[in-house]
């Protein structure tokens, strides 16, 4: 039994360092593919330095068109998050290992990584093609590009419940709606609730990279700003961004926090 003990011990050990020796290796191998030069870096300290200072004072005579456009980009996410939780669902419960057949796990999973392998920026550029430049556009696609992670995470919370609670129902006679409300409801509600305020959260910094392609929204403002050199007003427009979206992280936070101890 000593000789067991010490020949796991030493296994472990070095299987331990095998992994590690692994780590190392792929992030060599990763780092010598970016071919960082520090030397350029140093040398562009100066630029860099040079950027910053242009962003400051903020100008804050535009501050009331600031807020106009945080309020649509507050709006676009609201829309388009909502749009992607309901498409979602159906996807989730489809992709659940423990609801769905193997080939509509399948498709359903299929189509979840479809979807999240088509950027943002694709996406609003699709629907500025198709419905013109403005919130519309950003909408859908804030939409469109939900459902590749909220549908992911419907999925996971789905898969995380408590399969005695299934069978005993099943064991009664229920239904499978009866199931889906007593059984399955319950544990993923207050998860749900919580991926979509983090989704909610995520998709108001989205809408603003959207703006790129004037999807609408604040970015579409802090895009014109920069490409017209009005740094300083861009600057306005990113700090009303960052104060929004730290209220509405820290509200969020209280609520999933909520959630969970339900």
């Amino acid at each position: 039994m000593k000789h067991f003990a010490s020949f796991w011990k030493r296994y472990f050990w070095v299987n331990r360092l095998l992994i590690l020796c692994g780590v190392i290796l792929v992030y060599g191998w990763a780092l010598q593919g970016l071919k960082v030069d520090l030397t350029l870096l140093k040398d562009s300290w100066p630029y860099v330095t040079d950027f910053i200072s242009r962003l400051w004072p903020p100008n804050l005579e535009i501050l009331d068109i600031a807020v106009v456009r945080l309020i649509e980009t507050i709006q676009m996410s609201l829309w388009g998050t909502t749009i992607g939780a309901i498409l979602s669902l159906p996807i989730a419960i489809f992709s659940a290992r423990n609801l769905a057949p193997r080939w509509l796990q399948l498709l359903a999973n299929l189509l979840q990584n479809a979807v999240r392998s088509v950027p943002s920026i694709v996406l609003g550029l699709l629907f500025v093609a198709a419905t013109g430049l403005g919130a519309p556009a950003g909408t859908l696609a804030l939409g469109i590009y939900t459902i590749g992670y909220l549908g992911k995470f419907y999925q996971e919370a789905i898969e995380s419940i408590d399969p005695r609670s299934i069978e005993s129902l099943q064991v009664s006679g229920a239904s499978w709606l009866q199931i889906a409300q007593y059984g399955i409801l319950p544990q993923v509600l207050p998860l749900g609730l919580g991926y979509t305020l983090y989704m909610f959260e995520y998709n108001i910094r989205a809408a603003s990279v959207l703006g790129v392609v004037g999807a609408g929204g604040i970015g579409f403002e802090l895009v014109n700003y920069i490409r017209g050199f009005e740094y300083t007003k861009a600057t306005t427009m990113m700090l009303v961004l960052l104060v929004v979206v730290t209220l509405i992280d820290t509200l969020s936070s209280k609520l999933r926090q909520h959630l969970e101890a339900m």
